[in-house]
């Protein structure tokens, strides 16, 4: 199977032609950031903290999501790998990547379909001529048909987007924040329960942890270490305080943390453009990356290579059907307790990568080559162990950051283990190596 542009290298290594510019890169990032969501969770800290309590509870959390989305974004830069695919080699073993191929896919598609319905209710509001369903549909189907056009095809839509999601909302919080004195705001209490600064730290950092989880995704379309840092930091500073501060100082001004309320009675039909805009550049990189883990869940277990473009519109189109139906609804609660499992897999893909080094040379050696290594793992017994305990400590112990918690232990227990030689590889799977030669449809947008 060749490996076109639609497909996206979903099994094998991004080529140097192929790469980008880290300042496209970094504008798919802040999408991703200045998402609705992430308002959501600026609102929330608003309205349970002052206002420089929770600018300092921003900062916290941004710099923890800065150095993790480093760490692993520049893995998947020099490996050229995505995340589903890259953890045969950082620790999980060929059928251990199968389980997080298939946790990243479920977990991605169910906030896809929920954001999509989200999105809906927006639209219906001011377009009521169809019904809230058929809006669902019509969403989901258009950010399926943009995502099966590959990671070029969305970033064109990113750069559209973008800008004119961040030129609405500075409207819309303009026009909110006019009929408040700013100096009040920043100055009085807040208006709802208190929240401890240690709590709000860990609602940034814990908002974004798959984030930093699928950044390799992401940064294998980078051209070098130095752009993952730029763009990473560029991007989670900017995309952070820009909503971190807008979203705190509406949350005072309006005494609420309904930020889809804020805006539709702040600035009516614009707000419901805000909304859209503000999931759409966060829900197709949810869709995405399922796509991706699907792939590689399908590719390890079944031994089948599909290509990433059907798969996302199959999954795609499932995914807006049940959440027009208000299906997936109901699994909200299941897909949170899901989410404790990805800060673990981060520890470890950074414990091996770059510190016990188990399977560091195969990478390093095909990597001269663009090609995968010959044969991975198939099992790592103990990862899967240290995946479930540090996935538990992050769950179950209260103090601290829980995902942070979570991505220390798993971290620390790894180089431990590891040092001590604990840390092995049982049986082996070979490699089928998809052909990576470029063609003239994967030239990089520079």
């Amino acid at each position: 199977m060749a490996t076109s542009s639609v497909d996206d290298y979903s099994l094998s290594r991004v080529p140097a032609s192929a790469r980008v510019s880290w300042f496209a890169i970094a504008t798919q990032r802040l999408g991703q950031l200045s998402a609705l969501s992430s308002f959501v969770v600026a609102a929330t800290l608003g309205f349970s903290m002052p206002f420089w309590d929770a600018m300092l509870a921003i900062t916290i959390g941004a710099v923890i999501l800065e150095v993790v989305c480093i760490f692993t974004g520049v893995i998947g830069q020099r490996e050229g790998l995505n995340t589903s695919l890259l953890s045969r080699w950082t620790g999980f073993g060929h059928a251990g990547s199968a389980l997080i191929g298939l946790a990243i896919g479920v977990s991605l598609i169910g906030w896809f379909g929920i954001q999509s319905a989200v999105s809906a209710s927006g639209l219906h509001a001011i377009m009521p001529w169809l019904p809230e369903w058929t809006w669902g549909l019509l969403f989901g189907f258009l950010i399926t048909a943009i995502v099966s056009l590959g990671f070029h095809g969305m970033q064109w839509v990113a750069n559209i987007a973008v800008p004119l999601f961040l030129i609405l909302v500075g409207w819309a919080v303009i026009t909110e924040l006019q009929r408040h004195d700013i100096g009040e705001l920043v100055t009085q209490p807040a208006p709802g329960p208190p929240l401890s600064l240690l709590a709000g730290a860990s609602i940034i950092a814990g908002s974004f942890i798959v984030g930093a989880l699928i950044s390799p995704d992401m940064t294998r379309y980078n051209r070098s270490t130095a752009d993952v840092v730029k763009q990473t930091v560029v991007s989670i500073t900017v995309g952070e305080y820009l909503v971190g501060l807008s979203g705190v100082l509406l949350a005072h001004a309006v005494k609420t943390a309904d930020v889809s309320a804020i805006l539709l009675s702040s600035v009516g039909w614009v707000g419901v453009l805000v909304i859209v805009l503000g999931t759409f550049k966060i829900n197709d990189w949810n869709l995405y990356s399922s796509g991706l883990g699907v792939v590689n869940f399908i590719d390890t277990v079944f031994g089948r290579r599909v290509n990433r473009a059907v798969v996302t519109i199959a999954i795609g189109l499932v995914g807006s059907v049940l959440a027009a139906f208000g299906i997936l609804g109901y699994f909200t609660d299941f897909l949170i307790v899901l989410g404790v499992a990805f800060p673990p897999i981060v520890g470890i893909m950074i414990a091996e990568y770059f510190v016990v080094k188990n399977w560091r040379r195969d990478l390093d050696e095909s990597r001269e080559a663009g090609v995968l290594p010959a044969r991975a793992p198939r099992w790592v017994p103990v990862s899967i162990g240290i995946w479930i305990v540090s996935a538990l400590v992050g769950y179950f112990v209260t103090w601290g950051l829980g995902s942070l918690n979570a991505v220390i232990t798993a971290f620390v227990l790894y180089v431990v283990l590891g040092k001590l030689g604990w840390i092995r590889g049982y049986g082996s799977a070979a490699t089928e190596q998809a052909i990576t030669a470029p063609r003239s449809a994967d030239r990089a947008l520079s």
